[in-house]
């Protein structure tokens, strides 16, 4: 995608290995630690796919778009040290720069998947009659303006339809299972030329019609000030003859990490309908890997959200400040309910057996001072904020960061909250710009590269109670 045409402006071992037996096990079900809603299953002849989940699904975060598909390397390196956890790769069409991708397989598609990336799946093919860059190669055709004998711009339809197709097959081969989005990117055109708007609605109606027919959700990336308005004014005119798609993706390099433009209003396509692309072509580097992006923010499905946790039929373990705990004492006894969240903890790992009464005793401390000789720590009658650290932290350490959601993510806010002085975070279980914000001063304070991404390093100083 390159600057959009025609615009007026402008992601019961030591603690911390406890749980590495079940490690797969999680991962074949869930997406870096996130919580993704599927809407389609996936289809059961896919033996290879099966355990792909839809793709972008749910999400609120950054992403980035390339010509190229990125190398593994790459891939791994910006997961790491980078704040995109979605990204755009063209799987098919005539029209896109890039016709070979080498690095683009299904096993890429599913390493990506399941380290927990939300891809973009898009096709470049036929462009706007009046588009001045296309055909880009004389051999890839432009849609046909020609209205028609009934106006209804025929022709420009089973183009779209054909490019469906195209599209469909392209990420079946690639592992991309149905009831994720496949995204037409239709450049920027003069939305003046009434037989080049049209046709290219036609066309995307076509597109739209035969995706959602074969069990995928429709998106359309385009210019703010052509293709998307052209589409909003659809959608809101109620044009018969033009369906609109699930999905936009807006082209308005403004400069600003959302979802708005000024372009259209913010009725359409929300909630959970929208990215927008809002810096284009430049060069970033991350993890000392330098690769030409588009930026973009998404806002999709239902968001990053997390699904709601229990523990010990219901048992607070959430806390915005955790307190060391001891054995009562002439004029102090330990919060009640924070020594019952830790005997639940506790109990989860397999080292306490007594009952959750709120009561820091004899019991209880020798589980503690279990506890303790397991993590490599101090061991003494009390429990202190480096012992909470180590206890929330356990258990399988995915790379997380904004647009994360899931019990990974709680396990990072609980631990955060127990390290203090970290700000007191809300134990949501989304990864989102507080949480992002309180990873960096941790990362600061512990002289880690502050990045807001939390990676094997920054789980490590969690784990071991680093404050």
């Amino acid at each position: 995608m390159r600057h959009p045409s025609f615009r007026t402006s402008r992601a019961r071992t030591r603690p911390g290995r406890r749980l590495a037996g079940a490690l797969a096990a999680v991962l074949a079900l869930s997406v870096a630690g996130t919580t993704t809603v599927l809407t389609t299953a996936p289809p059961a002849a896919a033996s290879a796919s099966v355990s792909n989940p839809p793709t972008p699904g749910s999400f609120t975060g950054y992403g980035f778009d390339q010509c190229l598909t990125p190398t593994q390397q790459a891939m791994n390196t910006w997961l790491r040290t980078s704040p995109f956890l979605a990204v755009g790769v063209y799987i098919s069409g005539a029209s896109r720069a890039c016709r070979d991708q080498p690095n683009l397989t299904a096993a890429w598609v599913k390493k990506q998947l399941t380290k927990g990336w939300r891809l973009l799946p898009i096709t470049l093919g036929p462009q706007a009659s009046c588009q001045p860059r296309f055909p880009r190669y004389g051999n890839d055709p432009t849609i046909n303006p020609a209205p028609g004998k009934h106006g209804l711009y025929g022709q420009a339809r089973t183009m779209g339809r054909a490019e469906a197709d195209s599209a469909v097959a392209a990420a079946k081969r690639l592992g991309i299972v149905p009831g994720s989005t496949l995204f037409y990117d239709l450049e920027g055109y003069d939305n003046t030329n009434t037989h080049c708007r049209e046709s290219a609605l036609a066309f995307l109606t076509g597109w739209t019609n035969r995706v959602r027919a074969q069990g995928y959700l429709s998106g359309v990336y385009s210019s703010a000030s052509s293709g998307i308005v052209a589409l909003d004014k659809a959608r809101r005119t109620k044009q018969r003859a033009t369906v609109v798609p699930d999905q936009i993706w807006i082209a308005d390099w403004d400069g600003i990490a959302n979802t708005s433009t000024t372009y259209i209003g913010e009725d359409g396509w929300r909630p959970g309908g929208r990215l927008k692309q809002y810096r284009g072509g430049h060069d970033e580097t991350w993890g000392g890997v330098r690769i030409n992006i588009d930026s973009n923010y998404l806002d999709l499905g239902q968001g990053s959200v997390a699904a709601r946790e229990t523990h010990c039929g219901g048992v607070r373990v959430d806390f915005e400040r955790y307190q060391a705990l001891q054995a009562p004492t002439a004029g102090r006894v330990s919060p009640p309910a924070q020594v019952t969240a830790l005997q639940c903890l506790l109990t989860e790992q397999g080292i306490y057996t007594g009952r959750l009464h709120g009561t820091y005793n004899a019991r209880l401390i020798k589980a503690v001072n279990q506890w303790q000789r397991e993590a490599g720590q101090s061991v003494s009658r009390s429990w202190t904020h480096k012992n909470w650290m180590s206890l929330t932290a356990t258990g399988p350490r995915a790379v997380l960061k904004h647009g994360s959601a899931g019990t990974a993510v709680r396990r990072v806010q609980r631990a955060l909250n127990a390290a203090r002085p970290a700000p007191e975070l809300a134990v949501t279980g989304t990864f989102g710009a507080t949480t992002t914000a309180a990873v960096k001063a941790y990362q600061k304070r512990v002289g880690l590269p502050q990045s807001g991404v939390v990676e094997a390093r920054t789980w490590r100083h969690l784990a071991n109670g680093v404050r």
